[in-house]
């Protein structure tokens, strides 16, 4: 009975949440609550997607005996198998017929064939894929379509209410209903751009590329991956937002390809840490560890040690929010980027290079902590006549140096942003600094902060 009560209370919530249209039908008995009005409109625009591809065979070490191949008639490459898989899509333009669904749906497919709800059977072509935001573009071409209202998923807060559409486990077109539980998640893709809404409606196998829609009908994610330890439902579900979802789909329309704008800039986390050893008042945002020479990022003025805040007045809390940001942007687009030099607050235009012609933007850095043994630089280093520095020289095994990231090689170039040219500035600098101290790094090419407390 307690079961029954959570149940209707869980139905009643919804129904306050949802416009009168979404709840109520004149055919249903008077007083019954439904999204039925609402999920009549919107599921003819989600569609089934299956994939065939060829899988090669695994090939035994035995093939590779010539002798054995002769002996048993072997050929030179065993055939390749077929394959189907199967998942799920969104109309999201009914007059030129373009499908959202997930990259990771169609990689690999040499035949991809669409199911309306209607049970008519398409082709579809291709047009892009992306896997760095798990978003594939296809176009079918047909009479009738629905399409879905793209909404905008900047609105969402935590605890909307969302309705997840798809075909899990190959059921059949399937609706599960549940809440935004989080956004901003990052973590389930470490070499994507991760931007994931939360939610725990229920999200299954075969439902990747399913709609998640608000309930006013409008689509706000693309379902994409559920954390599971046993492969099904558990209430944690992710779908890439239709913010991001909409920028490579144009750009994968226009181009076939994503030609993402690049700022030229390395960058680790703020960490209080870090803005305790700089002397920064900021609760969180991007440090600038590197500028590479030519980009967008040193025409425009920034500098190594500026701490990044927002992007367009978006807010950047970590590194990975301006990765994304600058990600979802393409080349020569301009971006205001809002940041903090010295105390000061300041606001850059930057132009945003090409990839063939520009740096790239690094993978944010993990914060250490760091100590080691250090020497000057000798003629014979790999930067000896193009930097100068103290060099680590060895890192004993177990020491804090070695647990906390210091390497063999590194130059250290920097004490709280105050350039050391040698062994002896860096003591020098060291014993006038404040605990903790942020140690600039060179470490290759590339450059780091570390903080020893």
């Amino acid at each position: 009975m307690r079961q029954i009560v959570h149940a209707l209370a869980i139905v009643a919530s919804i129904a306050l949440a949802a416009p009168a249209a979404a709840v109520t039908r004149p055919s249903a008995p008077q007083g019954a609550l439904t999204l039925a009005p609402v999920l009549e409109k919107i599921t003819p625009a989600v569609v089934n997607i299956s994939v065939a591809s060829s899988a090669p065979m695994s090939r035994n070490p035995l093939f590779r005996d010539p002798y054995f191949r002769r002996f048993f008639d072997v050929p030179d490459m065993p055939p390749a198998r077929p394959r189907l898989s199967a998942g799920s899509g969104v109309i999201v333009d009914a007059e030129n017929g373009y499908v959202l669904t997930n990259h990771h749906v169609v990689a690999d497919g040499d035949e991809i064939v669409v199911t309306l709800k209607d049970r008519r059977e398409l082709e579809a072509e291709l047009v892009g894929s992306d896997p760095d935001t798990d978003i594939a573009v296809l176009r079918i071409r047909a009479e009738n379509l629905a399409a879905l209202e793209l909404g905008d998923s900047d609105l969402l807060r935590v605890g909307d209410y969302v309705l997840a559409i798809g075909n899990p486990f190959g059921l059949g077109q399937t609706v599960t209903s549940g809440i935004v539980s989080a956004l901003g998640r990052t973590g389930i893709n470490a070499d994507g751009y991760e931007d994931f809404i939360q939610t725990d409606a229920a999200i299954n196998p075969g439902n990747s590329g399913g709609a998640l829609v608000t309930l006013d009908g409008r689509l706000v994610g693309i379902n994409t991956a559920i954390v599971s330890p046993a492969g099904g439902n558990v209430g944690i579900g992710f779908a890439v937002p239709t913010n991001v979802a909409r920028a490579v789909m144009e750009q994968l329309i226009e181009h076939g390809e994503i030609r993402r704008g690049l700022l030229g800039v390395s960058i680790q986390d703020l960490t209080p840490d870090l803005a305790e050893a700089l002397g920064v008042a900021a609760a969180g945002g991007a440090i600038v560890t590197r500028v590479e020479p030519g980009s967008g990022a040193e025409a425009a003025g920034i500098l190594a040690g500026d701490v990044v805040t927002a992007v367009d007045g978006r807010p950047v809390l970590d590194a990975g929010d301006l990765r994304n940001a600058v990600g979802m942007r393409r080349v020569g687009d301009r971006v205001a980027i809002a940041l903090l030099r010295e105390g000061e607050r300041l606001e850059l235009l930057a132009s945003l290079g090409s990839p063939e012609h520009g740096p790239t933007l690094d993978d944010p850095f993990e914060s250490p902590v760091a100590g080691a043994r250090l020497r000057d630089l000798r003629p014979g280093d790999p930067l000896w006549g193009e930097t100068s520095g103290a060099l680590v020289e060895d890192v004993t095994p177990g020491s804090p140096a070695a647990r906390q990231g210091l390497r063999p090689g590194d130059l250290v170039v920097a004490v709280n942003r105050t350039r050391v040219t040698d062994v002896a500035d860096l003591r020098r600098a060291l014993a006038q600094a404040r605990r903790p101290v942020a140690l600039t790094v060179q470490r290759g090419r590339g450059r780091m902060l570390l903080v020893m407390r």
